[in-house]
C-alpha cells in the first residue's frame, strides 16, 4: 500500500560502509531522535547491526555487518550475504554509504564485490547516500558520476538538520525505482539467477582460458617444429658443405697422388733413357757434354747446391733432408759428372778464384776451365738466399775480368736456401722483387736468369732441379750449343791442364791404396 505515491510498508535496506561511515550515520540519526516524528531503535541480528526506524508512518529496517577496508573480497561477501539473508523476504536496495561526496578506492572495492556476487542487476536497486554533516567535496569525481548514472541518478544527500525531509525524499526513490523495476525488490531468486549466471559465466571463462592456452600450446608447438625444421635445414646443409669439403679434399689428394705418380713414372723414364745413355755414350762423345762450373764466395752453398743437382739429375732420391749444418770449405776445383736429360752433365765445383784484394788466383782459375772441357757452357753465380755482402756486389765485375766481358751471356744466378725450418718460406720472385738494386742489376746483367734450391728441403728439391736443368738446356741451345771461350787460354793448354790434374788426382789414389797395404 502506498499514501502520497509513498509505500506504508516497512523497507528493507542493506547498507554497503566501511565501520565510520556507518557510525557517522548512527551519530546524525541518533542527533534527530529528538524529532517527534523520527523512533530509532538499533538492535543486533547475529553478527550483524539492525536500525529500525520509523518516519511518520514509514517504517525503514537498515541491515548492516561490519565492512573493514582490510578485509578480504570472501569476507565482504559473507558478510553482505549474511545480512541480505537475514532479510527473508528479500530487500528493496542496497544503500552504499559514503562520506561527503567523497567516493573512495574502497568504496569503489565493495560495489565491485556487490556486482560480482549479486550480479550487474544489483545495481538497480543500488542507492548512494551521502552524509554530508563534516567536510564537503566542492565537486564529484567522474567515477562517483559515473556509479550514480548506472543507479538512474539515485544519489541523495542527508544532514542533521535536514534529516527527516532527506529520509523522505530517499523513500520516494525508492518507491519510484521498485516502480520502475516492476518488482517489490532484491530477491533471493535473483541472488540464485545471478549466481548462476556468475557460475556460467566463470565457466566460459575458463573454457575461454582453456580455449586460450591450447591455442598458446598449438602456437608454441608450431614454432617448435618450426625451430626443428630449421635446425634440420641447418645441419643438413652443415653436412653438404662437409661432404663438398670431402669431395674437394678427396680430388685434391687425387690430384696429389696423379702428380706424384706422373713424376715417378717421368723419373723411371729419364732413368731409363740414362741407362740406355751410359751404354751408348763414350767418353770422347763431346756432343752430348754439357759442363756447368759453379762460382761464388765461400759459404754461399756452393757444394751443397752441387750434390743435390748430382743427386736428382741422377734420379737418386733421399727421404732424409740434408744434415750437414756445417760443410767443409772447398779448397780445390773438383769435377762430378752425371747423365740428365740425355746428356752426360758435367759439374764442377770451385773455391773462391781471388783473394780479399780481387786478385785472381791463376791456378785455381786455369783448373775449373780445365776440368770442364768441353766447355764451359754455363756459369751457375750461387748466392745464398737473404744474404748479398759487399763482395758478392762486387763479385759480377772480378768474374768478368777472369771469363771475359761477355761472361755474363753464359751465366745464370743460383738461389740457395737454407731455411728448412720455415713452415712458409719466401717466394724467389717475391724474394727478387724486393732485393736490392745492385743485386737486380745483376741479376738484370744475367739476362734476367734466376733460378732457387732449397738444400734442406728434399721434397721441393726434384722440381727445382728439373726447372734449373731446363733453365741450363735453354741457355745453352740459345748459344747453339757451342761454349764459352776464354781467350786467355788455349784449348791445348787447358787439355795439358785437365791431363795433369787426372795423372795428379791417380796419383793420389795410388798413394792411398799403398798407404792402406802397408
Amino acid at each position: 500500500m502506498s499514501h502520497n505515491g509513498i509505500t506504508t510498508t516497512r523497507q528493507m535496506m542493506v547498507v554497503i560502509s566501511t565501520v565510520e561511515e556507518w557510525s557517522c550515520l548512527k551519530s546524525l540519526l541518533q542527533d534527530c531522535s529528538g524529532d517527534k516524528h523520527l523512533q530509532l531503535n538499533f538492535s543486533s541480528l547475529g553478527s550483524n547491526q539492525v536500525c529500525d526506524l520509523t518516519l511518520d508512518s514509514h517504517m525503514i529496517s537498515l541491515h548492516y555487518a561490519d565492512l573493514k577496508q582490510d578485509m578480504a573480497e570472501e569476507g565482504m561477501i559473507q558478510a553482505i550475504d549474511g545480512c541480505f539473508k537475514s532479510c527473508s523476504d528479500g530487500i528493496s536496495t542496497f544503500l552504499l554509504l559514503i562520506q561527503g561526496g567523497h567516493y573512495t578506492k574502497t568504496e569503489r572495492r565493495m560495489i565491485e564485490i556487490l556486482q560480482a556476487h549479486f550480479g550487474s542487476e544489483a545495481l538497480r536497486y543500488l542507492l548512494v547516500l551521502s552524509l554530508e554533516d563534516g567536510k564537503v567535496a566542492d565537486t564529484l569525481d567522474d567515477a562517483l558520476l559515473e556509479l550514480i548514472n548506472m543507479c538512474d541518478g539515485r544519489y541523495c544527500r542527508i544532514t542533521t538538520s535536514e534529516a527527516r525531509d532527506k529520509l523522505l525524499a530517499l523513500l520516494e526513490m525508492v518507491d519510484y525505482m521498485l516502480v520502475e523495476n516492476g518488482v517489490s525488490g532484491y530477491t533471493e531468486t535473483m541472488l540464485t539467477e545471478a549466481k548462476k549466471r556468475s557460475t556460467e559465466d566463470s565457466a566460459m571463462k575458463m573454457l575461454r582460458l582453456k580455449v586460450q592456452e591450447a591455442e598458446e600450446k598449438e602456437q608454441a608447438f608450431k614454432q617448435l617444429v618450426i625451430q626443428r625444421e630449421g635446425r634440420r635445414a641447418k645441419e643438413m646443409e652443415e653436412l653438404k658443405v662437409k661432404h663438398a669439403e670431402e669431395r674437394k679434399k678427396e680430388a685434391a689428394e687425387k690430384e696429389q697422388y696423379e702428380t706424384k705418380r706422373e713424376s715417378l713414372e717421368e723419373a723411371v723414364l729419364s732413368h731409363r733413357a740414362m741407362l740406355q745413355l751410359q751404354m751408348s755414350a763414350t767418353e770422347d762423345d763431346d756432343s752430348k757434354k754439357m759442363s756447368v762450373i759453379l762460382l761464388g764466395l765461400s759459404g754461399s752453398g756452393k757444394s751443397s747446391a752441387l750434390n743435390l743437382i748430382l743427386e736428382r739429375a741422377g734420379n737418386q732420391y733421399s727421404v732424409n733432408e740434408c744434415s750437414d749444418e756445417n760443410p767443409q770449405p772447398t779448397l780445390s776445383c773438383e769435377r762430378k759428372e752425371v747423365f740428365a736429360a740425355g746428356r752426360r752433365l758435367i759439374l764442377v765445383d770451385t773455391p773462391e778464384l781471388w783473394d780479399e784484394d780481387g786478385v785472381e788466383n791463376l791456378e785455381l782459375v786455369k783448373d775449373c776451365l780445365a776440368l770442364s772441357l768441353p766447355g764451359p757452357h754455363v756459369f751457375l753465380l750461387v748466392l745464398q738466399m737473404g744474404r748479398f755482402t759487399q763482395g758478392e756486389c762486387e763479385m759480377l765485375g772480378l768474374l768478368q775480368k777472369i771469363f771475359g766481358r761477355d761472361f755474363a751471356e753464359h751465366a745464370i744466378v743460383l738461389f740457395v736456401r737454407f731455411d728448412g725450418n720455415q713452415h712458409r718460406p719466401q717466394r724467389i720472385n717475391d724474394y727478387v722483387a724486393g732485393a736490392h738494386a745492385t743485386l737486380q742489376g745483376l741479376i738484370q746483367k744475367c739476362g734476367s736468369r734466376f733460378y732457387e734450391l732449397n738444400v734442406t728441403k728434399s721434397a721441393l728439391s726434384y722440381p727445382q732441379v728439373k726447372d734449373l736443368l731446363l733453365g741450363i738446356n735453354k741457355l745453352v741451345a740459345s748459344h747453339g750449343g757451342h761454349s764459352h771461350s776464354v781467350k786467355r787460354f788455349s784449348e791445348h793448354e787447358l787439355q795439358e791442364r785437365k791431363k795433369m790434374i787426372e795423372e795428379r788426382k791417380e796419383g793420389g789414389l795410388e798413394d792411398n791404396y799403398l798407404l792402406r797395404d802397408a
